[in-house]
């Protein structure tokens, strides 16, 4: 983007990423995320995406080149950063609202603060009803609504998703992703998102990277001109249409 470095939440220069004698993850990647923006990542299985958002989240080492989180570095910068993954990973020994204040507890919050910004984020994401069950009674879109409200009960200014809802049913997966783009909305975070599905990132996005493997890099950049406000109705509007058949011949001219 042509914005400066310093106006990115987001800011990665020549990232590289190695194990011991294996080829390397990613090689001298670039990215730079504007405040509010919603980018996808998508690319094949095995070309950086996951190992991508968990060195941005300070959870796995970078082998050389930078990233700043509003002009830090990851570790320093776990208080604006909120990581959703591909499974719920719930305590299942814990109730909802326990599973969603645990993070709070971590950072010492005190126990009044704690129940009322549950209470708010349960709220946020329609659970305030199942507070108090545990997730073996939870279905599966229930459970990642119980992630989603773990991660942001904490106000993150960015988040990272990592493919929340590939396990999903398309049915559920389509209901999340209309929930996920009106709580965007109303809280105003910075979105990172891993998928595999070209249609879901389309939905969803302002901006799509394709990356490429052996090693993971950037090949290229889709602009996604929707409204901002999308509804399951634009599924069938013919612009929508017209940008998932050319995601999507991007993406396998990637991987003939």
């Amino acid at each position: 983007m042509a914005s400066s470095p310093s106006s990115q939440i987001i800011s990665i220069a020549n990232l590289n990423k190695e194990y011991p004698n294996s080829k390397p993850v990613i090689r001298d990647l670039s990215l730079s995320v504007a405040p509010g923006e919603f980018v996808s990542v998508l690319g094949a299985s095995g070309c950086g995406k996951s190992t991508l958002l968990k060195m941005i989240a300070g959870l796995s080492p970078i082998s050389g080149g930078s990233i700043r989180i509003d002009g830090r570095a990851p570790e320093g910068a776990r208080d604006a950063v909120s990581f959703v993954f591909q499974d719920s990973t719930l305590l299942p020994w814990r109730t909802v609202a326990r599973n969603v204040e645990l993070s709070l507890e971590f950072e010492q919050v005190p126990r009044p603060q704690r129940a009322s910004r549950v209470a708010a984020v349960l709220k946020l994401v329609g659970l305030e009803e199942v507070h108090d069950y545990y997730p073996r009674q939870l279905s599966g879109g229930m459970k990642m609504r119980v992630s989603l409200a773990r991660a942001l009960v904490t106000t993150p200014r960015l988040l990272l998703m990592d493919e929340p809802f590939g396990a999903l049913d398309a049915m559920t997966r389509n209901r999340l992703n209309e929930e996920l783009l009106a709580l965007k909305a109303q809280q105003q975070w910075t979105t990172l998102f891993v998928t595999h599905s070209i249609t879901e990132a389309v939905f969803l996005s302002n901006r799509i990277i394709l990356m490429g493997a052996n090693p993971g890099r950037i090949c290229e950049e889709v602009m996604i001109p929707l409204p901002t406000h999308r509804t399951a109705a634009l599924r069938g509007d013919p612009a929508f249409l017209d940008l998932v058949g050319q995601v999507s011949r991007s993406f396998g001219a990637l991987h003939l």
